[in-house]
């Protein structure tokens, strides 16, 4: 099958590495995690070979219980976006904005100001945060309910917009001789009056240079995935496998119709962990040296935080106990589901489940040659579960420049990667409509199993 579309491909920059182990291995790069050059020429490996973005999650808390955790997120995504756009030309920059959290007028300037910084290569990832300790660094005594949560996501997305597009960049036409600066009759107050949030605006900074900051999303609760499909032109999605991905798809297709937009294409991009070697044995001894390097205690505790239960008492080398269904789990909806999902496949001792999450936490993990590697994305996006991935590297900076330098060459050969930029914003890259015109779906694979 040919394809319709080139695919897409983001990084997902995480400490040294989304395995656990990755900062114990002996190439890590660990003593450069403070060190912004580092992330600047993380950038500069995924801008070379050509993928759309760099994105940075968040988490506003710091939670330093036991002598080998780190803050992952050591700068705050924006400021170090802004550094990393100094010293990149094309390759987009996606940073997490939490919507509990964050105050719509703040956010929305620094987004453009960021946009504009980079000429148009800006995006922006709407969380509504998950723990009690972040809620405690924003006067709270604990999260708002997921309900309250979502219903604040929602009046802050439109907010968003509002002040996104509150006035063009053409507004601003200066003329000595004429004694005129702005045309000040198109620049009005947003006047927004809601639950949440009372903005008058504008915006203090006019409308991006592609038109607006392309606006993802990452929830996998029904409320997260119904957020999704009113305001977001792409999410980042959780699926071990391809029953799940197609799972998810159709979720998003059936929030669509629900809000009369079935025709608008929201992107979806699973994440995507690789294990790359020029043979299979290669590949798998890359992900066995770096899973008996596995901090079990550091482990157990993420999976407990995962599931809501403590596994601590739970015997290593024996099977996985019955969990509860998904219905009656008060936690993080998506990470939970997708570890039921492995439960479900793998029947995995307690050691065994610890090694296929952590790296990524359940994510489509592939392990092998180039060409297997590219023959089961290629699979993903014939189907249309995939318009493209979110790569989440075990180790940082050699799994991006292995994906990089053997991944991508793969690809292009197939057809289905660029051989180098043709736009210069993130929303080009992305083919993206602009804001306005969302009424054009591209063409794209049958996402039913053949």
């Amino acid at each position: 099958m040919t394809p319709a579309k080139l695919l897409n491909l983001g990084v997902l920059i995480y400490g040294c590495g989304h395995h656990q182990a990755a900062w114990m291995m002996p190439e890590s790069s660990i003593e450069l995690i403070g060190n912004v050059t580092y992330y600047q020429e993380l950038a500069r490996i995924a801008e070379s070979g050509f993928l759309d973005a760099v994105f940075f999650a968040d988490n506003q808390s710091f939670p330093a219980t036991t002598s080998t955790e780190i803050p992952a997120f050591w700068f705050d995504p924006m400021i170090n976006l802004t550094a990393i756009s100094q010293v990149t030309n094309r390759i987009g920059l996606v940073s997490t904005i939490s919507s509990t959290f964050s105050n719509p007028f703040t956010a929305s300037r620094q987004l453009l100001s960021l946009d504009h910084i980079s000429k148009g290569r800006v995006g922006w990832n709407l969380v509504t945060s998950m723990s009690d300790w972040e809620a405690e660094n924003h006067g709270m005594d604990h999260l708002p309910s997921r309900e309250r949560r979502y219903q604040k996501a929602d009046e802050f997305a439109e907010v968003m917009d509002k002040l996104l597009l509150s006035w063009n960049r053409g507004d601003f036409s200066p003329n000595r001789s004429a004694n005129h600066l702005i045309n000040e009759q198109n620049i009005e107050p947003i006047d927004h009056v809601g639950t949440y949030f009372k903005v008058k605006g504008p915006s203090t900074t006019p409308s991006s240079p592609q038109g607006k900051p392309v606006a993802m999303q990452a929830g996998a609760s029904d409320q997260g995935i119904e957020l999704a499909a009113k305001y977001a032109d792409a999410v980042y999605s959780v699926s071990w496998n391809l029953k799940q991905a197609m799972e998810y798809r159709n979720r998003l297709e059936q929030h669509l119709v629900k809000q009369n937009k079935p025709i608008r294409h929201v992107k979806i991009f699973p994440g995507l962990v690789t294990y790359i070697g020029r043979t299979k044995e290669e590949a798998y001894s890359k992900k066995l040296e770096l899973d008996k390097r596995l901090p079990l205690e550091n482990a157990i505790k993420q999976l407990s935080y995962f599931i809501g239960e403590d596994c601590s008492k739970w015997e290593l080398d024996e099977r996985v106990p019955s969990l509860p269904p998904i219905d009656s789990f008060t936690g993080p909806v998506g990470r939970y589901k997708t570890i039921l999902e492995i439960v479900h496949d793998k029947e995995p001792t307690l050691r065994e489940l610890l090694g296929y999450i952590s790296a990524g936490g359940g994510h489509l993990t592939l392990i092998g040659t180039p060409e297997e590697i590219v023959d089961e994305m290629e699979r993903w996006f014939n189907l249309g579960v995939a318009d493209g991935f979110n790569l989440m590297p075990p180790t940082l900076p050699s799994g991006l420049k292995d994906f990089v330098e053997l991944i991508i060459p793969e690809l292009q050969k197939r057809g289905i990667f660029r051989k180098g930029y043709e736009g210069a914003t993130l929303r080009e890259h992305l083919d993206l409509v602009p804001p306005g015109s969302r009424d054009r779906s591209p063409q794209r694979g049958n996402y039913e199993e053949e």
